[in-house]
């Protein structure tokens, strides 16, 4: 019986390793080997690109998640550099996960390209950066991953127009998303996965969902909607400082999710049959046909 791949799970540490690189090696090991994620998932800015001066040096907005004494600070106290990523894709190897990052900028994109991973993603925040995605597509040979969360209709196919009319839609995958921290149920609009495969799974590569919500349920159906990507926020306490851990998974959340979203995979068949070989031997004992009695 033939049956759909599974769906990737991306377990996304973004900065929840809180700037400690022991944190992250840690994540990167619960992620692979008790949960069985397929990718865990960082990110990359250089802040003084991405962010103007006011942005820099302005004050966090809740300072409590703050790790400096401005926004900025506090962005590099939890950025790590080139080198540190190169070690992070060592330690994805050796307990067989795959390794990605967000880029969030022209330096972020060029710095992680050149460890050439499997896969980047380009962040809600950053797909209209159209430079970026130029770069990405002329000089990186991976996947490119991007999030559709604060992004109208007639963004979203400007961003596809543009990836088909540099000839790399065939490594593309969009995904669903609402981009909140936690964001509730009412928000989610899951049915945007079945939009994006509609308009788009025809033109570009898969169709993904990246959820920001609680619990694991909305995944599950996520999957029944088409979305072979699953991308979730995960940390090992959501109690630890910084805005991402609510929003977050902890390690046996990520299992179950794995668990469920490949169950579920399995499970969206049709009968190949009228009466499956498992169904035979109980219909031959149970069925009750006209004129025959049971037995």
């Amino acid at each position: 019986m033939s049956q759909r791949p599974h769906p990737r799970v991306v377990a996304e540490i973004g900065c929840n390793h809180k700037g400690d690189m022991a944190i992250a090696r840690d994540l990167i090991e619960s992620a692979a080997r008790f949960a069985k994620a397929d990718f865990v998932k960082f990110q990359k800015r250089c802040n003084r690109e991405l962010l103007t001066p006011e942005e820099y040096n302005a004050p966090h907005p809740n300072p409590a998640n703050s790790y400096g004494e401005t926004y900025g600070e506090h962005r590099e106290f939890l950025e790590f550099d080139p080198d540190q990523h190169r070690q992070l894709m060592r330690w994805c190897e050796e307990f067989g996960i795959g390794y990605s990052t967000s880029v969030w900028d022209m330096t972020s994109a060029r710095e992680m390209v050149a460890l050439k991973p499997y896969m980047l993603k380009v962040p809600s925040a950053c797909n209209l950066h159209f430079e970026m995605l130029e770069f990405l597509a002329r000089d990186y040979a991976g996947e490119i991953h991007i999030s559709m969360g604060m992004t109208t209709p007639a963004e979203q196919e400007e961003i596809v127009t543009l990836l088909e009319r540099l000839g790399v839609q065939g490594r593309v995958v969009l995904y669903a998303c609402t981009s909140g921290y936690p964001v509730p149920f009412d928000q989610v609009c899951l049915l945007e996965v079945a939009r994006l495969r509609e308009l788009y799974a025809h033109r570009v590569n898969d169709i993904g969902f990246s959820g920001h919500h609680l619990g694991i349920a909305v995944d599950v159906a996520a999957v029944t909607l088409g979305a072979n990507w699953v991308e979730r926020h995960f940390t090992l306490d959501r109690t630890w400082k910084g805005t991402d851990h609510p929003a977050s998974l902890e390690p046996d959340g990520l299992r179950k999710l794995v668990r469920d979203v490949r169950a579920v995979a399995i499970a969206l068949t049709h009968k190949p049959t009228a009466i499956l070989d498992i169904e035979a031997p109980q219909r031959a004992k149970l069925k009750r046909l006209p004129g025959v009695h049971l037995r």
